[in-house]
């Protein structure tokens, strides 16, 4: 990094936590903390909710993703549009009619305290864990790249994020949030123009897109009932639906964004944003990495993304054959530029060459041959080693061929990003521990300002908890996926109960603290069996399907068990 990199990273960062304290300081009571007073409007609303599910793990490992697998993860996203539409008609009037400050509020209401409080401790363990998350992702991959410390930068990074978001709370966040977005879909828009502009000059967007397919990269959809593919149609649709609805429904980290609306209407409007914006916003991110992917082939391409693990391997009695390997992958590189400048041509005279097509399937299976020895060679040397660089695609095009000053923005991006994410878990995690739990079992009457105090000292505590897990967390999988693998094994139980408290009046208290405990024990035995400790890798069930599981289960049993108990009181 130049010195204008550092100028304009340090600039903008400092910028969003200075204006985020200055706009926002000095809650006088609860509502104005953690509701921020009801006065935000549609389009905040909207940008917020975004920025909420837009961390810095979207843009580093979705375009990774994408360079990998293709467009197919954007069917991960089919179901929120319509998740979006039952909140819009069911969760917020009922969340604005009883004038809650967090979902779980309502949950007491309709059944008793355990179930409400079940909801939170399952809420606070998820999102505790996802906002560490938010904040090691960035830190981990950045570190590695830029050789900077670990710990270090996940202790600025949080403590950036707990000084506003403790100072101003939710409209604190709010504000900062509008200023993260513009700085993230900037960024994203500029790398996008750049990446096509070093491309051939002789290359077209529509050139791209078709050497792109050749590699089956442009597979959007897969209409396949296979339980074990990832991501499907269906698995989009139904999977995706349960856990968005989940998240935006349930999760206070997203609640508490649209409650925060000057109205019905208000919020509604913002989660209709977020859903007509969303998928085109994930499509977008994907392409860029495809894109990325059609960059590589006419330019030097690494071996192996993570710059650790080949320091790890060329530190080794392996080197010889790492260096080996490299050798044959820069020949092939010289191949692939060459019969991709070939198909280019032919296609710019209408033509299709399906040989060139099946060469370029050949060369890139020979890639994808070496990619797969290098990682054998990786695991030789450290058996612990996380072969998978998925994370680490995009940052290496950014810190590599991205103009000076760019760096700094795109670093500022990935940066925002996860301060945007973390801000909004904090607030979350700190409304809930003080509503839900604090206020619910503390006795004699506390003034507003008590209640704000504490719930600044819970966004402390809890940033202090998320800084420290961060620290001692270990990388594995791919982190878009590993976040999404998270809320999955928790997300079903609390939206199945929300579910029934919305529409099966049937059920009452006891049957739904049950009947949750125990959907929630299955699923974690679901993921642990089927998915997490798979011998060969290969899961037998997509996580995605986690959520409807969950939930359906939730329902089943809590209609069960009532219906037992409801036998066993007449007899």
């Amino acid at each position: 990094m130049e010195q204008l990199d550092w100028i304009i990273l340090t600039i903008t960062l400092l910028f969003i936590v200075v204006y985020g304290v200055y706009k926002t300081k000095g809650s006088k009571n609860v509502q104005e903390y953690i509701l921020g007073n009801k006065e935000t409007n549609w389009w905040t609303v909207g940008l917020s909710v975004m920025a909420t599910q837009a961390s810095a793990i979207t843009f580093l490992s979705t375009p990774g993703q994408a360079y990998h697998d293709g467009m197919g993860f954007v069917q991960f996203y089919f179901g929120l549009p319509l998740a979006m539409v039952v909140i819009c008609y069911t969760f917020i009037p009922i969340f604005h009619r009883l004038k809650v400050f967090t979902a779980y509020e309502y949950l007491e209401q309709r059944f008793d305290l355990k179930t409400r409080s079940f909801a939170s401790v399952i809420f606070l363990i998820q999102r505790g864990l996802g906002t560490g998350f938010t904040i090691y992702a960035p830190a981990i991959i950045l570190s590695t790249i830029l050789g900077w410390n670990l710990n270090l930068l996940i202790i600025i990074i949080g403590i950036l994020v707990i000084i506003y978001t403790t100072s101003g709370g939710t409209k604190a966040v709010n504000v900062t949030q509008k200023q993260q977005m513009f700085v993230i879909m900037s960024g994203m828009f500029i790398t996008f123009y750049l990446i096509l502009h070093y491309l051939p000059n002789e290359m077209t967007l529509s050139n791209a897109m078709h050497i792109a397919g050749a590699n089956d990269k442009m597979k959007v959809l897969d209409f396949s009932f296979d339980p074990e593919t990832r991501y499907t149609f269906w698995s989009g649709i139904a999977g995706g639906f349960f856990l968005f609805l989940a998240y935006f429904g349930t999760d206070q980290s997203q609640v508490g964004r649209y409650l925060s609306g000057k109205s019905d209407r208000e919020s509604q409007m913002g989660l209709i944003m977020n859903g007509f914006l969303k998928v085109p916003m994930q499509f977008f991110i994907l392409l860029t990495g495809v894109m990325v992917f059609v960059f590589f082939q006419f330019n030097p391409v690494p071996l192996h993304f993570n710059p650790n693990n080949k320091s790890i391997v060329e530190n080794s009695k392996y080197a010889s054959q790492y260096h080996d390997l490299e050798r044959q992958l820069d020949q092939l590189s010289e191949d692939k530029k060459e019969y991709n400048l070939l198909y280019i041509d032919h296609l710019n005279q209408n033509y299709d060459n399906p040989i060139l097509r099946s060469e370029l399937v050949a060369l890139a299976g020979k890639e994808r041959d070496l990619r797969d020895q290098a990682k054998d060679l990786i695991n030789k040397a450290d058996s612990k080693a996380e072969t998978n660089d998925k994370d680490y695609v995009f940052i290496h095009f950014i810190l590599n061929y991205l103009p000076h000053g760019l760096v700094g923005l795109l670093l500022a991006v990935i940066i925002s990003a996860a301060m945007s994410s973390s801000a909004s878990g904090l607030t979350a995690l700190a409304s809930t521990t003080t509503i839900d739990i604090y206020r619910r079992n503390i006795s004699g009457e506390k003034s507003e300002k008590h209640f704000v105090n504490a719930t600044q000292y819970f966004t402390i505590l809890w940033g202090i908890i998320a800084i420290l897990f961060a620290c001692v967390s270990a990388l594995f999988e791919n982190l878009i996926q590993l976040v999404n693998i998270i809320g999955s094994v928790f997300y079903g139980t609390v939206l199945g109960i929300f579910l029934v408290g919305f529409y099966i009046k049937y059920i009452k208290a006891n049957a739904m603290f049950w009947s949750a405990v125990v959907s929630q024990t299955t699923v974690i035995l679901i993921y642990y069996f089927a998915i997490h400790i798979q011998p060969s890798g290969e899961e037998k069930l997509g996580y995605l399907w986690l959520n409807f599981i969950g939930a359906l289960l939730t329902i089943i049993l809590g209609t069960l068990i009532q219906l037992f108990s409801s036998k066993e009181i007449k007899a």
